[in-house]
């Protein structure tokens, strides 16, 4: 079974690409999960941040916005001594950060997942990439998403990391067109 370049034979990686990378995802908390987790990335491979996804999970409440934002100073310190995550300090305060972002726009938009997917007017996207080399890091969409969640309030939001994001959400499905998962195969 041909798969993107990018998977190993890690099996963690390989159901990650075989199930949920392109997949469209439109419930609020998985897709403020997905936000916090690219930005814990930044600077470091997916395969780092897949790995602590669990410890993630249970250090930040099932990303359970309205609990992450009540976190106390004594919560977040124990955040930073928390093996299982990325202890860095600012990456760490940006999920507290962009949990209020996120309700904000929840209360304005009535749902986050109609903001974010208002950026690719509500539709995926399937590209038609022959090889990974093809396949973008940053587009004018994702600079346009980074510029307006940055406006919003949200920190670690970067074009790479929109891009990164959209991806992963399904709002782009990058499979080449030899993978398995690309539509054309299916």
């Amino acid at each position: 079974m041909k798969r993107c370049a990018w998977v190993t034979k890690e099996p963690l990686y390989i159901q990650y690409h075989d199930e949920e990378w392109g997949v469209p995802k439109y419930d609020d908390q998985q897709l403020f999960e997905k936000l916090c987790l690219e930005g814990a990335q930044a600077g470091l491979s997916w395969w780092t941040i897949l790995q602590k996804r669990e410890n993630y999970r249970k250090a930040f409440d099932y990303f359970d916005a309205k609990k992450i934002v009540q976190y106390s100073d004594e919560k977040l310190a124990s955040l930073r001594e928390d093996k299982g995550i990325v202890r860095n300090k600012l990456k760490i305060q940006s999920v507290v950060t962009n949990a209020k972002a996120f309700l904000k726009i929840q209360e304005e938009y009535g749902s986050f997942s109609d903001y974010i997917w208002s950026f690719v007017n509500h539709q995926p996207i399937v590209n038609h990439w022959k090889t990974m080399d093809e396949v973008p890091t940053t587009n004018e969409v994702s600079d346009r998403m980074s510029k307006q969640l940055k406006k919003d309030g949200f920190k670690f939001v970067g074009s790479t990391i929109c891009y990164s994001y959209m991806q992963a959400v399904g709002m782009y499905n990058d499979h080449t067109l030899d993978c398995f998962c690309h539509p054309s195969n299916q």
